[in-house]
């Protein structure tokens, strides 16, 4: 690899946890929390992801620390009709995916202009917000929602006799997983505050 792409690589992960950490703090967490979850996600991505069965296992820093994060937030609700929302979002968001996985599945003939883990990582960040409204519920939405589709993948393929490997939340940190999440909470800030500013 050139010099300059390797270059242009690591300042790109650093703009990213830089932005990682901003994207947890709106989430109402202390900046030690913040940290501890974004250095959980990055040193958890390099460990061996963990087998659940001989073709399914789960990567730590790309989908047990996030299901972590979405739980430790829901329980921090402060409402129950926050929580119902938050539910709601996930389950509205989790169809959406759905339906734009049989449209546009996840595999390289489909890369258009992005993607399409992207792509998909846009979309559950875009109905997240909307269906969540709130930062935290537009966050486990958009995370929540590409987890379960994962798993829904996973069964899908055991009933139809497949037998191809997968790792939910292989890509670590800059997994769909977790960028939808980011994606969901950055328009959840942004139409937040140009509507506050409005106001």
């Amino acid at each position: 690899m050139p010099t300059g792409m390797i270059i242009l690589l690591a300042i790109s992960v650093l703009v990213f946890l830089g932005l990682a950490q901003r994207v947890l703090d709106r989430l109402q967490l202390t900046d030690r929390a913040a940290l501890l979850f974004v250095g959980a996600m990055i040193i958890g991505g390099f460990l061996p992801a963990l087998p659940l069965t001989s073709n399914l296992s789960v990567n730590i820093g790309g989908a047990i620390i996030p299901l972590i994060l979405v739980l430790y937030l829901f329980a921090k609700a402060g409402t129950p009709a926050e929580k119902s929302r938050a539910a709601l979002a996930i389950l509205i968001t989790t169809v959406v995916i759905y339906g734009v996985l049989k449209v546009f599945p996840v595999e390289p003939t489909y890369a258009f202009l992005l993607d399409p883990l992207y792509v998909v990582a846009l979309v559950a960040g875009v109905v997240g917000y909307l269906s969540g409204r709130s930062r935290r519920s537009a966050f486990m939405a958009g995370v929540g929602a590409v987890l379960l589709n994962d798993i829904i993948t996973r069964i899908e393929v055991l009933f139809t006799g497949g037998t191809g490997k997968m790792v939910i939340g292989g890509a670590g940190i800059f997994d769909a997983i977790l960028i939808s999440g980011m994606i969901a909470l950055g328009l959840a800030e942004l139409i937040g505050e140009i509507r506050e500013r409005l106001a």
